[in-house]
Formats: structure tokens, sequence, C-alpha cells
């Protein structure tokens, strides 16, 4: 599931994930490198909208009106899906360098831990938008959307124990992800090196 519900406050309310990056929305430099690690993809949105049609992916918007942060985009993608398929793997829709593996080596990793949960952490700090989520947390997640009010991922998945899987440095981060025109800038100077 692509995270594409956030109000882009820092790209001065211009829809982050419609912004070029070599030509193309920056969601699609993620839908592509997601596409083959996956079964199914689908977008989160704050609410349906005819800017995300042409993607050609279904849109499972908050279970609730009204921004309920990211943790929300999952409550209602697991709702949505109705606990099928088994995993939900999350990312965010403006980190045009995510791994071609991230799937992989999170499932790999929460099959080993027998955990319901995995992230991953880069240069020590944890990246919960880049996450693999099992759906027996459904029950957990409804709580605490619904009655709690929590918003964030961090929050949340310090109480389920998540494996965390360090992942290794490397250049261009592939978990840098653009918040406004300055990132957007660098992204774009970063592929004119590499391609």
């Amino acid at each position: 599931m692509v995270l594409a519900g956030g109000r882009s406050r820092r790209m001065g309310g211009n829809n982050k994930a419609l912004q070029h990056l070599a030509g193309k929305p920056l969601i699609s430099h993620v839908i592509e490198r997601l596409q083959p690690q996956c079964s199914s993809l689908y977008l989160s949105v704050e609410e349906r909208s005819a800017v995300w049609e042409d993607f050609g992916l279904p849109q499972i918007a908050d279970v609730q009106a009204g921004s309920n942060g990211p943790l929300g985009g999952v409550l209602g993608a697991m709702e949505y899906l109705h606990g099928q398929p088994e995993w939900l793997l999350l990312a965010p829709c403006d980190s045009p360098f995510l791994p071609l593996n991230l799937a992989e080596q999170l499932l790999e990793l929460a099959t080993a831990k027998q955990s319901v949960t995995a992230l991953v952490s880069y240069k020590g700090q944890w990246q919960p938008t880049f996450s693999l989520w099992h759906r027996e947390v459904l029950p957990d997640l409804r709580k605490a959307v619904m009655r709690q009010g929590q918003k964030g991922l961090k929050e949340f998945l310090h109480t389920q124990s998540p494996a965390v899987l360090p992942w290794q440095e490397q250049q261009p981060s592939p978990f840098f992800n653009i918040n406004s025109p300055q990132d957007l800038a660098e992204a774009a100077s970063v592929l004119s090196r590499i391609l």
C-alpha cells in the first residue's frame, strides 16, 4: 500500500505525490519499484479523488472523515481487504529510491522472528512508513485508531514489539523521502548522476 494521504504542507500545499521527478510524477517512481514486490497494490488516501485515477490503483480512503494520519490509512486498508492477503506492506508516496527487495527482506525477518510487524531501521532510526503488517494486528489497530485516536505509526508499532531490520547505509539513501521543493531538487540531482 502506497501512503498518499498526507497534506503536503512542506511542499507549499502542492500534492507532493504528483510533483514531477525525471519527467513523471513522484508516486510513479514508487509504484514502479513496489509493483514487482507485491501481489496487488493500493493507494491509501484521505478521501477518494479523480486525481489518482490515472495511476490505475484502487483507492482506499480513511475509515473516518478527516485525517486519521498514516495509522488510519493502515486501518482503512486492512478493513477494506477483509484480512486478505495475510501481509500488508507499506511505503510512502515520496520515496523514489525505495529498495527493490523491501518486501522480501521484511517478510523474511518477520517470519524468522515470528512477529506480526516488521520495519526498517536506517542509521539507527526507525522508518515506520517502510513496514510490514500481519492481519492479526487488526483488532489492536482498530482499537488504537477508533477508540484511542492514535494517528502515528511509530506510537502503535511500539506496542507491537516489531521485528526491526537494520538496513545497510548506501547512497542515495533508499529511504530518502521528499517533503519540500529542496528535497525534490536534490532527488533530481541524484537521479541525473545515476541514470
